[in-house]
């Protein structure tokens, strides 16, 4: 049976290199990515896809700055030390046999989605996403399974459910409605996860909140409906594309193990 396993490359290679609490270097740059590149190798000898696809953000303004300018405003850019080692490093990936793309205005969730959808569309077989990103866990609602490389554990319905109140279906309306302070996705203020989730579960989506808890003569309503407008565009932001032109065939995509090299 087909595997695609897509994998949400800079979510793993920062995690790695932010674990080590040394100051910015080349020498650092260089530690994390040699411990990245045994993350991708254990990735594929863990579950030996059929097809990958290690996916990174291009870099630079994308369609949701064009939304929103102030989209990730406050987030801290990546070091350069890191930024200018990781073509090598993709370079290398490339010639152990692991596809990579990035593709300018989109980022890597949107690549993951549109690949992962596609492949789950034409029924091609079991779809994992390698993240810890909470917006591709949403994935689970069509098919896939998350696989949490640094916890060695899946995350599936119930555990979506479990860690934030909802079902994957739900998630993005919950991130809407909450915010995203790392991605500089607004949301309505006062409402955290609990209450969001409160009101997803008693409505059962975002515009049946509007159209229910949006009336209520309380300070939430009011807020509700003072920051409809921001709610809405909240909910653009957080949500996948899912169109994107990929460039690549399934056939591009195929994956054999390269001994010796991954």
């Amino acid at each position: 049976m087909a595997k695609l396993l897509a994998i949400d490359s800079l979510n793993i290679v920062r995690r790695v290199y932010e674990a080590s609490p040394e100051p910015d270097s080349d020498l650092k740059a260089g530690i994390a990515l040699r411990h990245a590149f045994s993350s991708f190798r254990t990735l594929l000898e863990t579950h030996a896809p059929t097809h990958v696809l290690a996916a990174f953000d291009y870099g630079g303004k994308t369609w949701r700055h064009a939304l929103y300018p102030r989209y990730r405003e406050h987030r801290a850019p990546m070091p350069s030390v890191l930024r200018e080692a990781l073509p090598a490093f993709q370079e290398r990936l490339r010639t152990a046999g692991v596809p990579v793309a990035m593709l300018p205005e989109v980022e890597a969730d949107d690549v993951v989605a549109t690949c992962v959808m596609r492949w789950l569309n034409e029924n091609r077989g079991e779809a994992i996403v390698a993240t810890t990103d909470k917006d591709l866990h949403v994935l689970i609602a069509h098919g896939a399974l998350v696989w949490d490389h640094f916890k060695n554990e899946w995350h599936d319905d119930p555990w979506v459910r479990n860690k934030f109140g909802v079902a994957p279906e739900q998630l993005h309306d919950l991130l809407a409605l909450m915010g995203d302070a790392t991605d500089g996705v607004p949301g309505v203020s006062k409402i955290g996860m609990k209450t969001a989730a409160r009101l997803l579960t008693a409505y059962g989506s975002l515009d049946a909140v509007m159209a229910g808890a949006g009336i209520l003569k309380t300070p939430l309503g009011e807020r509700l409906r003072a920051e409809r407008d921001i709610l809405y565009l909240s909910r653009q932001l957080v949500q996948l594309k899912t169109d994107v032109r990929l460039g690549v065939t399934w056939k591009m995509l195929a994956y054999e193990s390269h001994e010796g090299a991954v």
